[in-house]
């Protein structure tokens, strides 16, 4: 008879998963803490490092080149910039040269940022501030004065808008037959001569200060903060980056990109009809030559700003001290005797510098991309 041995119980103990040693809760909140300060740190980091941040990165380049600008300024006139009172009775000139343009400049961003272009906009600032100063309008008084020239340049900027929208001609040509047609119209209506404003509230709003402040630099803050706001805070400016960007994926979108299109010239146009105003205002007067060439200094700012020539980006506040640039360096030349014609080509290569500068970091961010995508 065989004699059966007991085996062993299996050992049940192995079979548990190993238990992990007993955590401090005091060193959980802090590793929780810190992850949670790291990582605000990181969006902070990538805020300011990503695409998102490059506005700001620019915003701060520009201010460093009107910084140079000014060591300029003080090391080839330290006569004059060793005056505090003379630097800031400067900087207040520099600031009324930049007002009109800068208005202009506004309305230009919008209309580059939605995928356009307008050269149209000099010859509708002469139009507006031609048409203000007839004699027929100048009898209706300083608001009869300021309506005609907002009516002039919101209603030049909407045909702008219908001929591109729903005529499909290409911006250039559109606006280029309005640069024009306008420029002639406003001939036209002047009969070749200067028109003189003798409205002494139009004509007071370059001459007159508000603590010490021209009354055109406030409207040039008011005009850039209603851009900033409506750029940045509204449906509006949403849109006009979507319609810039693609038209195509916009309309696909449910966004109606040719009334949107129409929209921005006439806010473009609008902007023109404030620039003849305050124009006339420095002047006390209009002819069909005046704002010559503005088209070419609002879209140089706006360039020099930021603002992608091919839409879908850009910044109210580049744009705007795009302008204070060109009205430095103009302040610059002036103070310092130095031609037109030498400044005209400091210009220029300043806007080529520009469009290189544009065009490398575009090409950058789409090779990084495209190596994300391959990773991926």
């Amino acid at each position: 008879m065989s004699e059966t041995l007991p085996t062993a119980a299996p050992d049940r103990a192995a079979d548990l998963p190993a238990q992990s040693p007993p955590v401090d809760p005091a060193e959980t909140a802090a590793a929780g803490e810190k992850v949670a300060h790291g990582g605000a740190t990181g969006r902070r980091l990538s805020w300011w490092s990503g695409d998102n941040g490059e506005g700001a990165r620019r915003n701060l380049g520009l201010i460093g080149v009107l910084l140079v600008l000014v060591v300029i300024g003080a090391i080839t006139r330290s006569d004059l910039y060793s005056n505090p009172d003379w630097v800031w009775d400067n900087t207040l000139t520099i600031l009324k040269l930049a007002s009109v343009v800068g208005v202009v400049t506004v309305g230009m961003t919008f209309v580059i940022i939605g995928g356009g272009i307008d050269l149209s906009v000099g010859a509708i600032v002469a139009l507006a501030g031609v048409w203000c100063t007839t004699v027929a309008t100048q009898n209706f008084g300083a608001g009869g004065m300021i309506f005609t020239a907002l009516t002039v340049g919101l209603a030049v900027g909407i045909v702008n808008g219908v001929l591109i929208s729903y005529g499909r001609l290409v911006p250039f040509i559109a606006t280029l037959a309005m640069l024009v047609a306008a420029r002639g119209l406003a001939a036209e209506i002047s009969d070749k001569q200067t028109q003189i404003s003798d409205n002494q509230f139009i004509n007071g709003i370059a001459s007159n200060s508000l603590l010490g402040i021209p009354l055109l630099v406030y409207i040039l803050a008011a005009v850039v903060a209603a851009g900033w706001v409506l750029l940045n805070r509204t449906t509006f400016g949403r849109r006009t980056v979507a319609v810039g960007g693609n038209p195509e994926a916009a309309r696909l979108a449910g966004i109606n990109v040719k009334r949107h299109t129409l929209m921005l010239y006439g806010l473009s146009g609008l902007c023109c009809g404030i620039a003849a105003v305050m124009l006339t205002a420095q002047a006390n007067s209009a002819q069909a030559a005046m704002a010559n060439l503005y088209e070419l200094d609002a879209i140089a700012a706006a360039i020099i700003g930021g603002t992608l020539l091919s839409g879908g980006r850009g910044t109210i506040i580049g744009s705007l001290l795009g302008v204070i640039i060109f009205s430095t360096i103009t302040n610059l030349f002036a103070i310092n005797g130095l031609s037109t014609e030498a400044q005209n080509m400091v210009k220029g290569g300043i806007i080529v510098a520009a469009v290189l500068v544009q065009q490398v970091q575009f090409r950058s961010f789409t090779q990084f991309l495209g190596r994300n995508r391959l990773t991926t």
